[in-house]
């Protein structure tokens, strides 16, 4: 990468972006949050990036580069390697333009994003089982027939569209200290960090990825894009095996920092937005938050902070998942075992001592046949939901109280 092709986004380059779309693409909210600041210790503001019509900031730069496609490749069509929320955008805006719209996915991107792309009318092809993979397809049907690629984090329209969003964001939020923004090809935080650093460089840019895929983290280490091996995470957004050349000259001057966060940190963080801010946020969209919870920024305690909530494109499967799992990580669900009386009475008295504490059952199954030679007695098998984990350990007290045996409280399982 040449130190001409590295310079070639400039904050003009954002701001004529931002006037290229403004109309096409939604100018999303960037509001306070008590709840959120209080958990934090922050003053924290959530720029709505998964408000957008596509659940995503990756319409930016999609519609500002389908914008500036020549007459010839608007009527041949674009073609993209993405994991779901660049080819929603381009397959929306492609529909939006007139312009014919390929997109290849991996194997395991989400199926609501691949059905989605085929609703909006773009042609979709699964291959390979991340991004580069996919990529390689397309540059195939490239040559073949003629397409013209978008890259979904390298190329110059789509970094200066991604960047339109730190404008927004500093009009919005006075005197900003910092602002945290999801890591995966680089080329959000490329446009932030051009946006932000040219028009207030004390503003310090943070950067986010999942431990699992932390492709930027690595390019810095090494001092060049590097491809990784990378484990399934729930950022599926960001699991971007290497970052993008162009994005990642761009970026590395303009961020202050990097940090990694844990499988059980970003499924925290969605739940917190879930019950705190009423909003449905993917994994790479919760991961800014997901990094204050961390601990690992504690310089910013007190400070104005804004997260770039950057997508909610969620499986509605894996969100219930997801939410079951950090309500027992968070201490609010509880399983254990327990033996009881088999005769009549026996469950209703677990039950009502369950229910004499203020915790609710949502579970209760016998095991009859591997509980043991007393046939007298049964164990059972309950999840309760509980305030906390004192409100457990009350219950667990309570039911001792009594006279029923409780085996170890099962820990949810954990991954980094």
């Amino acid at each position: 990468m040449t130190a001409a092709a590295a310079s070639s986004v400039t904050l003009a380059d954002i701001v004529a972006a931002r006037a290229r779309i403004a109309g096409g693409v939604e100018r999303t909210p960037c509001v306070f949050s008590p709840a959120l600041s209080r958990v934090t210790g922050c003053e924290v503001f959530v720029k709505l990036e998964y408000q957008q019509r596509t659940g995503s900031f990756k319409e930016r730069g999609a519609r500002n580069a389908l914008l500036q496609l020549p007459a010839e490749a608007h009527q041949r069509g674009v073609i993209a390697a993405s994991a779901g929320n660049h080819a929603l955008a381009l397959a929306w805006h492609g529909r939006d333009l007139g312009v014919p719209v390929c997109v290849v996915m991996p194997k395991l991107a989400p199926l609501v994003k691949q059905a989605r792309c085929r609703e909006l009318g773009a042609r979709v092809l699964i291959h390979g089982g991340n991004i580069a993979e996919a990529k390689e397809l397309a540059d195939k049907l490239v040559a073949d027939e003629g397409l013209v690629y978008i890259h979904g984090f390298n190329d110059a329209a789509i970094i200066a569209g991604a960047g339109t969003v730190a404008l927004e964001v500093l009009e919005e939020v006075p005197a900003l200290d910092a602002i945290i923004v999801p890591v995966g090809g680089a080329g959000l935080i490329a446009g932030v960090g051009i946006a932000v650093k040219a028009s207030n460089p004390a503003v310090t840019v943070v950067g986010v990825e999942p431990r699992r895929a932390a492709s930027f983290a690595e390019a810095l280490r090494l001092g060049t894009p590097t491809r990784i091996t990378m484990d399934p995470t729930l950022a599926d957004g960001l699991a971007v095996p290497e970052v993008g050349a162009r994005a990642f000259e761009l970026a590395r001057t303009r961020v202050d920092r990097v940090i990694a966060v844990d499988e059980e940190l970003i499924s925290l963080a969605i739940l917190r937005l879930v019950e705190m801010l009423h909003g449905v946020v993917e994994g790479a969209g919760a991961t800014p938050l997901a990094a204050l919870l961390s601990g690992e920024l504690a310089e910013l305690r007190g400070k104005r902070v804004a997260l770039i909530l950057c997508g909610g494109n969620i499986d509605p499967l894996v969100l219930a998942r997801v939410i079951e799992h950090s309500l027992a990580v968070d201490g609010r669900l509880v399983q254990f075992s327990a033996t009881i009386s088999d005769r009549p009475g026996g469950l209703a008295e677990l039950a009502a001592t369950i229910a004499s504490t203020g915790a609710s059952v949502q579970d209760i199954r016998h095991e009859r046949i591997f509980g043991g030679p007393d046939v007298s007695r049964v164990r059972v098998s309950c999840i309760v939901e509980v305030r906390d984990a004192r409100h457990a350990d009350e219950l667990q007290e309570a039911m001792r109280g009594k006279g029923i045996r409780v085996h170890e409280r099962v820990r949810p399982a954990t991954q980094g």
